[in-house]
């Protein structure tokens, strides 16, 4: 069993065939594409792969992945912490014809060549787990919009009114 941090690539074949189990952790930095869609660069991601042959000689992985990260509230467009979960099973192949042959409880994973790359998996498996929208409760979210509405009407200085200017062109006396 590997540990801390998660290697970059595996050969599938070995590790299925000896049935290995790869554990790692990852910080979102290191995944650019996910990275693209988080609020910053904190966060803890912990993937467990488990690698073996199914009844029909096929390579399947296992692929958990617990992650905690930053995402941005579509109500009030601040920083919220989400959990995600992921549990998949992944048929590993070489070539799409073989995609096609994989019985409906097996996902592809269409391998180029004998190494894998882990972390595009996890990278991935976490980009399908986000939510399409992210959310506070309704509670803090209400809470940090009255206090942003606060905030910025004391900070907009008093300006005259417009209309002003009108008032003072009307003579006295006029229609």
């Amino acid at each position: 069993m590997l540990t801390d941090p998660l290697p970059v690539t595996l050969d599938i074949r070995k590790a299925a065939t000896r049935g290995v189990t790869v554990k790692g952790t990852l910080k979102p930095l290191e995944l650019p594409r996910l990275r693209g869609l988080l609020a910053s660069d904190e966060g803890e991601i912990e993937t467990v792969f488990t690698l073996s042959r199914d009844e029909e000689g096929r390579y399947v992985v296992r692929v958990v992945v617990d992650a905690s990260v930053t995402v941005t509230c579509q109500r009030c467009l601040q920083p919220v912490r989400t959990e995600l979960h992921t549990d998949s099973t992944l048929g590993v192949v070489w070539t799409d014809e073989q995609a096609g042959n994989l019985p409906s409880h097996l996902e592809p994973v269409i391998v180029a060549g004998e190494e894998c790359e882990l972390r595009e998996l996890v990278e991935d498996e976490l980009i399908l787990a986000l939510p399409v929208v992210n959310y506070h409760e309704q509670t803090d979210c209400n809470k940090l919009l009255v206090d942003l509405a606060a905030e910025t009407a004391q900070a907009l200085p008093e300006r005259p009114n417009p209309f002003d200017v009108l008032a003072q062109l009307k003579k006295p006396g006029g229609k």
